[in-house]
């Protein structure tokens, strides 16, 4: 079985755990589930196995992501979309 991974260093995944925080806190309260935070946190994951290191564009992709293929874009104030 070839299994495809990546390791992340402990600072790395201190900077992704802190821009998972600051990326669900800019959901409305109700959205905040734990379905939603999972996904964004595979969208963190994903763009840092590719190499993203910046905490801004890391919160960016994700919640864009997670943004354009849910429903919950129309929650989302104008201001909060600005991240």
């Amino acid at each position: 079985m070839n299994e495809i991974g990546a390791v992340f260093r402990p600072e790395l995944i201190e900077l992704m755990k802190s821009v998972l925080e600051d990326a669900a806190a800019t959901l409305p309260e109700a959205k905040r589930t734990s379905t939603l935070k999972a996904e964004i946190a595979s969208h963190i994951l994903a763009c840092a196995a590719k190499g993203e290191r910046d905490p801004r564009a890391l919160k960016t992709a994700a919640l864009v992501a997670v943004v354009e293929c849910t429903h919950y874009s129309h929650d989302i104030s104008p201001e909060r979309r600005a991240v």
